[in-house]
């Protein structure tokens, strides 16, 4: 029998770790325990134990109004040269639909080389209809918020982003008067990071829920028949974060970048058993601010800009899938049917940004682009979600990239901090 002791020094090696390791240990110990229970027909043992991540998501999610809102508003008080600001954003944008081209072209390289497709029946599949997309004007003009607190209520990022701007040029502008909120804000933002830190500490176990219900629903038998498409949508994720961003930061930005995926392996994991950027900003955040040094006057704009607009793994994700499909289906595909798939998901990314199910939606888009039959998303609906795991991952590498080199280019980034290996811990474990 376990002594007292011996426990309390398991619990304290354990705490002891690095959070990213507590993380990578309880994804491994969740995909194993998920295809037991899988195997065995005990799926209805792994939804339960969802629920634990179910909590953890709830607790990541009640983060993300007051730190956006809190942390542009104490990033725009930072800084008192509004050029900079509009530099920034431009940067920003460039960036995102820029690295969104390069990723869904190289998933149609991908789809080209591997052929997903070939050989699959989809004659079977259920005819869908398509899908709109909501025009990009109408997501530009619905920046501006009727109602800031029912924007903050409904989630809307976007509204939230211009209203926190806007507040705080605001409080630059009014100058020594607003000094007592400023200060009000500056202590808010204070305290919302030591919850985000209280939650994210959480995260091994999330985690751990997460991967067991996912390994434990779907198993072996899901994977396998649309096993290309699943590593051609992996390999090109893995393509593109070390050649794209991995390239970028250590050509353009002369960065460490081997550093730079060590400090954003805490969101990428993160990002890849939640399957949502947004829920995943806070983790991103401490991350890029703690392990990389970047200053919150830059991450507390780009981050949550890229979380709504950056798509890079989805528009990877169109190019493979609609590869898929045109290959299945017997349609050739020409140049001028490349070219506007390139352009259409690169245009979608931010039009279908606050769409829940952005992906299938951008899908149908894209299908319906260049006349292929949207039967094919019946079927690619049905690994989805192990879809949606890899390309959030990206998604979210992609934000912290352009932070990263917007960053550097600002000159608003700790270089000293950035090359030491990070230290992020879970809480100490107290004197029992």
């Amino acid at each position: 029998m376990t002594s007292r002791r011996e426990t309390t020094g398991i619990i304290a090696s354990w705490t002891s770790l690095l959070l990213w390791k507590q993380i990578a240990i309880a994804l491994v110990l969740g995909a194993m325990l998920g295809i037991a229970l899988n195997m065995t027909g005990n799926e209805a043992i792994a939804a339960t134990i969802k629920h634990v991540g179910t909590l953890f998501i709830s607790a990541i999610k009640m983060l993300i109004v007051p730190l956006i809102f809190v942390s542009l508003v104490c990033g725009m008080t930072s800084v008192s040269d509004m050029a900079r600001i509009g530099r920034v954003g431009v940067k920003a944008i460039l960036f995102y639909l820029g690295t969104t081209a390069f990723a869904i072209t190289i998933g149609l390289l991908l789809g080209t080389i591997l052929q997903p497709g070939a050989g699959t029946d989809l004659a079977t599949a259920a005819a869908m209809e398509a899908k709109e997309a909501p025009p990009f004007i109408n997501t530009l003009l619905g920046i501006v918020p009727n109602n800031p607190v029912a924007a903050a209520a409904d989630g809307n990022v976007l509204q939230i982003i211009f209203f926190a701007i806007v507040f705080g040029l605001a409080i630059n502008l009014a100058g020594k008067p607003a000094q007592p909120v400023r200060d009000f804000f500056e202590s808010l933002n204070a305290v919302i990071l030591k919850l985000t830190e209280i939650v994210i500490s959480f995260a091994p176990y999330g985690v751990f829920a997460l991967i067991t219900w996912v390994a434990g629903t779907y198993g072996l038998d899901l994977l396998l028949p649309l096993g290309t498409v699943i590593f051609a949508l992996y390999l090109g994720c893995v393509i593109h974060a070390l050649v794209v961003y991995g390239g970028l930061v250590a050509v353009v930005a002369r960065l460490n970048p081997v550093r730079f995926f060590q400090g954003v392996i805490e969101p990428q994991i993160v990002a890849f058993t939640s399957t949502s950027s947004s829920g995943t900003l806070p983790v991103t955040m401490t991350a890029v601010e703690r392990n990389l040094g970047v200053d919150r006057s830059v991450s507390s704009f780009t981050l949550p800009l890229g979380a709504t607009i950056n798509m890079d793994g989805t528009a990877m994700y169109q190019g493979v899938a609609a590869l898929f499909v045109a290959q299945a289906f017997g349609v050739e595909l020409g140049m001028q049917q490349y070219v506007t798939i390139i352009l259409t998901a690169t245009l979608a990314s931010i039009g279908t940004a606050g769409v829940p199910g952005a992906g299938l939606v951008m899908l149908s888009l894209v299908l319906t682009s260049v006349g292929l039959p949207l039967e094919g998303v019946a079927i690619i609906a049905g690994i989805d979600r192990i879809l949606d795991m890899a390309r959030t991952a990206l998604n979210v590498t992609g934000d912290a990239a352009c932070t990263v080199l917007i960053a550097k280019s600002e000159d608003q980034i700790d270089t000293t901090a950035y090359d030491t290996p990070h230290v992020m811990k879970s809480p100490e474990l107290k004197d029992v």
